[in-house]
């Protein structure tokens, strides 16, 4: 069996869906007052000064602090019918079903949170690692079970689900310096839709390094 790992957003998606299914899921007041709590991060985030990877836990912890959990999944199953379909990318739903199609094992490896990604998986009947919000007593934390899922912590969560060395070939899909050590674990592997080598995965991983 062969394994597919694919990134979610910019490469199944053509947006940023982290962002906007905080703005979609978190109401209008604490949108208010955590946009002031949290501006003077994403000024160092788009100053450059702070990565993504340190960005989206705060973020997320302002969004989802002490919310009911029945809530904000009501709110995810909106957003995965609603606002989901319109940002798909067509080349990624068929390759994705290529690789069903072949017997391969597919995951979504994504620093995406779990709410919304859990119920989009669930319906494409693949499996998924992500930034999971960890829960208590029926209302999210607004922390991270297992930290942000991306760059080596999307390889070593995806290593706590499962045994890479089982696989005959793995592919692996991204778009983003986030995905590079995902990248580089697979065989054949794909940037922004490209089919690139090893001297160019190295290229990318030494220009963002």
């Amino acid at each position: 069996m062969n394994l597919a790992l694919f990134d979610f957003d910019g490469t199944i998606t053509n947006q940023d869906t982290y962002t906007e299914f905080l703005f979609f899921a978190t109401p209008k007041p604490r949108l208010i007052i955590g946009g002031i709590i949290t501006s003077p991060v994403i000024l160092l985030y788009k100053l450059g000064l702070l990565p993504a990877s340190k960005t989206r836990p705060i973020l997320s912890k302002v969004a989802f602090w002490q919310r009911s959990i029945h809530q904000v999944e009501t709110q995810a199953e909106r957003f995965v019918s609603d606002y989901l379909p319109q940002v798909m990318r067509a080349n990624a739903l068929e390759k994705i079903e290529w690789h069903k199609q072949r017997g391969d094992e597919i995951y979504v490896v994504s620093a995406s949170l779990s709410p919304y990604l859990d119920i989009w998986c669930q319906q494409q009947g693949i499996k998924v690692v992500c930034s999971r919000l960890s829960q208590r007593n029926q209302h999210y934390t607004g922390r991270y079970l297992n930290g942000d899922c991306s760059l080596e912590n999307k390889v070593r969560l995806l290593k706590e689900q499962l045994d890479i060395s089982q696989y005959k070939k793995i592919y692996a899909y991204g778009d983003t310096y986030e995905d590079l050590p995902m990248l580089d674990i697979a065989n054949e592997k794909y940037f922004c839709w490209s089919k690139i080598d090893n001297t160019e995965h190295l290229k990318l991983a030494t220009r963002n390094g």
